[in-house]
């Protein structure tokens, strides 16, 4: 990790009518950091998700900046969703962002072809130029397929593999999209002890292989508490302590709103 800032979100309040989901919050993540937000159902964790990706808009007075592979600051707020995930935000879904009827490759596709600026001319007539780039992204989707260990299930339908296998389809085809930043949404949610432990060792290996910084929420502290590097607890959607394990867990505030419920 360094100190080199990926996201920086500034007085970000996202209210729908008399509710405040988000209220006033200030974040940075890093460059090759894991950070994660935590704090109960309805704490506002995905909300606040969704305003950096573009799909809900906040108040007037928030910035959400990001810094891509070339080093520039970009504000997100001037940008739709499709455009923030060209630019190196990825995100998965609390439910599952997969397309069932399609193979494990085919989805890896889908996300890598959020890249390609062939025309459908080209793809129309399957043109020499079509075909080369359809080839090169299917390298890349291979490797992806062999990073998570899918090489088995390679040409199934997604709707027939284990719930756990699915969530690493979803994993690989946002990573097919080349984030710089990977905003993962409880990736774990339904999983078992076994299944948890191997998401893990996937994400490191992302981080490690794709240089990408993570965001994610995730309900299982134990977990958290092991692999992240700084936390922000979230509570009625205001921050109520930000910090490295050992002070989340020592916080008074959080053990009320969050950990107390764990004892």
């Amino acid at each position: 990790m360094t100190n080199e800032t990926v996201l920086q979100v500034n007085d970000l309040t996202v209210q729908f009518g008399g509710v405040v989901a988000c209220d006033n919050l200030s974040l940075e993540v890093h460059q090759g950091e894991l950070f994660a937000l935590i704090g109960p159902n309805g704490a506002g964790k995905t909300t606040l998700v969704n305003a950096v990706t573009g799909i809900y808009e906040p108040k007037p007075g928030a910035s959400v900046k990001f810094r891509g592979r070339n080093g520039e600051m970009t504000d997100l707020l001037a940008y739709r969703p499709h455009q923030i995930a060209r630019m190196g935000v990825a995100r998965t879904f609390q439910n599952l962002g997969v397309f069932d009827a399609q193979t494990v490759l085919d989805n890896m596709m889908l996300g890598r072809f959020m890249h390609e600026k062939t025309n459908i001319f080209h793809y129309g007539l399957f043109s020499s130029v079509a075909v080369k780039k359809e080839l090169a992204a299917r390298r890349v989707c291979q490797s992806i397929v062999e990073l998570l260990d899918l090489q088995d299930v390679r040409d199934e339908l997604v709707s027939e593999l284990p719930y756990g296998v699915q969530k690493r389809v979803e994993l690989g085809r946002v990573l097919a999209m080349e984030p710089h930043l990977l905003m993962l949404d409880e990736p774990m949610a339904g999983m078992n002890a076994e299944e948890k432990q191997e998401m893990v060792r996937y994400v490191y290996r992302i981080m490690d292989e794709f240089k990408t910084s993570v965001f994610m929420i995730e309900h299982d502290m134990g977990i958290i508490m092991a692999i992240a590097e700084r936390i922000m607890v979230l509570e009625f959607g205001r921050e109520i302590a930000t910090g490295v394990a050992e002070d989340i867990q020592n916080n008074p505030a959080v053990i009320d709103a969050y950990l107390g419920a764990e004892h």
